[in-house]
């Protein structure tokens, strides 16, 4: 059974960090890029960044480009998000996908606010 578990959300002030994590199980991590998209309240999810099966390709939506990171352990079968100088705009579900088998995680929840 595919699995995607993200966690690592939180409550966080504007200009905080939070480091995301997405346990996957249930199939072969290493040969499929992942992404990871996010859903603000009253809007459409949307996609936040992607990175290939080996780790060597990332890309970013201009929102979060020069502030998140994405990373995956391979051992581990685990995709990151490490996610710097944060905003009101990042509030937000944020979810892990695995888009070859179109698997999704239930998400977690991240809140940007004084």
């Amino acid at each position: 059974q595919v699995q995607l578990v993200e966690s690592g959300g939180g409550l966080v002030q504007p200009g905080g960090s939070l480091n995301l994590s997405c346990a996957t199980s249930g199939f072969i991590f290493e040969p499929f890029a992942m992404n990871w998209y996010r859903q603000a309240p009253g809007k459409e999810r949307e996609f936040v960044a992607s990175i290939s099966r080996i780790g060597g390709f990332t890309n970013y939506a201009d929102a979060v480009k020069g502030r998140f990171t994405i990373s995956r352990d391979n051992l581990e079968s685990t995709l990151y998000l490490q996610m710097n100088n944060l905003t009101h705009e990042d509030t937000a579900v944020y979810y892990c996908r695995n888009p070859g088998l179109d698997a999704w995680g239930p998400g977690t929840q991240v809140t940007v606010s004084a």
